[in-house]
């Protein structure tokens, strides 16, 4: 990168020569990143991932154990079929894996990829149809929303899906079983994490070594599902009802208590006040 330096003397000169330098820090950690990145995207092409995203669960698996041989696996957000691949490989041929996304994903031997809304009550029938009447043990979601660029409403909608994918799939969860899903950090993470504990013996947050370095993303893995917890308001409910207390609440008191002042109404005086005088 080459600066543009003043002929003036003194802290002009180096005012120009640091923004230079800070100009050539901001290209290399851009060039950090991209290097990183392409890296995990050589490594999935080579190992016959969809995408990079396959190596996020691989390692969670690596860290957490939660997937085991002859698992029924639950893959929320599954396009484009990277975790699905991974699953696969995991549960083995007695094992079984179902998918769904809003959008259409190329199929994956070995598992069964369902196009639809999770939190749409059809779509979740074809899941219960494809489950038989079996329980999940291990519940994986990378899903996200729709990005708007606005990024309080994104992280926002992101939690409340987070909640609404919980409040499903959870009752279908095994006692002892997993669910890992992927958090965006910001107001209202703590607050969700507050209302997921009751159902989990352990509740973790981890950054795998394939999420970008500027990547606000962090998954948290619940392991020791405990089903006989579960209070009995949806999880979303708890959440919505934690945030409330934290932004400040959307109710206004009833009968506030009289306040004496001091203050009063100086009445403008008149001509006739005036004239009397």
């Amino acid at each position: 990168m080459i600066a543009c330096f003043s002929f003036h003397a003194g802290k002009g000169f180096m005012r120009a020569r640091s923004a230079g330098v800070n100009g050539d820090l901001a290209v290399a950690d851009h060039w950090v990143e991209n290097h990183k990145r392409d890296s995990w995207r050589r490594q999935a092409k080579a190992s016959g991932y969809r995408a990079r995203s396959a190596f996020k669960l691989k390692q969670i698996q690596e860290r957490f154990q939660l997937v085991r041989e002859g698992d029924f696996v639950l893959d929320v957000g599954c396009h484009p079929g990277g975790w699905a691949q991974v699953a696969v490989e995991l549960v083995g041929e007695k094992g079984k894996v179902v998918g769904v996304d809003l959008e259409p994903c190329a199929p994956v031997e070995g598992a069964v990829l369902l196009t639809g809304d999770i939190t749409d009550p059809m779509t979740q029938e074809r899941i219960l149809g494809e489950l038989e009447g079996e329980l999940l043990n291990v519940i994986v979601s990378d899903i996200s929303p729709h990005i708007t660029g606005k990024w309080d409403m994104d992280q926002s909608v992101a939690l409340t899906l987070v909640a609404d994918v919980m409040d499903f799939s959870l009752p279908l969860l095994k006692k002892g079983g997993g669910f890992t899903t992927k958090l965006f950090q910001g107001v209202g993470v703590e607050e969700l994490i507050r209302a997921v504990r009751p159902h989990f013996s352990s509740v973790r947050r981890f950054s795998p070594d394939a999420s970008r370095n500027s990547s606000s993303e962090v998954y948290l893995v619940c392991k020791h599902h405990t089903p006989w917890k579960a209070p009995k308001t949806s999880l979303r409910q708890r959440f919505e009802a934690e945030l409330d207390v934290v932004l400040g609440g959307s109710e206004i008191a009833d009968e506030p208590e009289p306040v004496a002042s001091s203050f009063k109404v100086l009445k403008k005086k008149t001509k006739e006040d005036i004239e009397e005088r």
